[in-house]
């Protein structure tokens, strides 16, 4: 048992701390929870760690296929850097009409917001060579083992320090805008950057191939 615990908590930690960089999805949900409900936004990061925990599963049992399918996931990279423009210039137009109560691009629709957190991270394949590289580092500490109990341990505390992470913005988030004077007319402006600049982020690793997926692939 306390083997299992190290395990849970290592997915934890890993989990927890990489979701609290700023992101698009950690960002996402704090908007949804600013601009409509923390409902809402809980549904959201249920989607999306539902989505990341499959990842992780993908990359514990199927390296060797995800390495063949470098080529898709290049293209799909391209697919979410196209979405993450598209989110950052609609975040800016949003902006600009702003009266408090505008939403972006990303929230003004009717999709369930669970549904709307898996598409937006099952979108990013970068979760894959992120947890591989993780996984890859317990299992040479001998931290993580190569079973099914280990495993199913690992992926339960990797969604809870998602969901974790993602309470702190969500939580986080409407606590500073209650403190910040009009703070909503600012929340278009602050997602529209955070997008705009984890799109240039992208770009740039796109173009000199320093990107996760082709470090996954060349680790050399």
């Amino acid at each position: 048992m306390p083997k299992l615990f190290q395990v849970l908590f290592w997915g934890f930690l890993i989990s927890f701390l990489g979701s609290l960089p700023l992101g698009t999805l950690n960002v996402a949900a704090m908007q949804i929870g600013i601009q409509e409900s923390v409902i809402n936004a809980m549904y959201f990061s249920f989607g999306s760690l539902l989505i990341e925990m499959l990842y992780v599963r993908i990359s514990l049992v199927g390296i060797d296929w995800v390495r063949k399918q470098a080529r898709v996931m290049r293209f799909m990279e391209w697919i979410t850097l196209g979405i993450i423009i598209a989110l950052a210039v609609g975040s800016f137009v949003s902006a600009i009409k702003d009266d408090g109560s505008t939403k972006s691009i990303l929230l003004n629709n009717n999709m369930n917001r669970f549904l709307l957190g898996m598409m937006m991270c099952a979108i990013n394949p970068v979760q894959i060579p992120f947890w591989f590289g993780w996984s890859a580092m317990l299992f040479s500490k001998n931290i993580l083992k190569p079973v099914n109990s280990n495993y199913n341990v690992y992926i339960l505390g990797i969604g809870i320090g998602t969901l974790c992470g993602n309470a702190v913005f969500i939580f986080g988030g409407k606590w500073l805008i209650s403190k910040i004077a009009d703070g909503e007319h600012y929340i278009n402006w602050f997602v529209g950057a955070v997008f705009a600049i984890t799109a240039l982020i992208q770009l740039v690793k796109l173009i000199r191939k320093k990107d996760a997926i082709n470090t996954m692939i060349h680790p050399e």
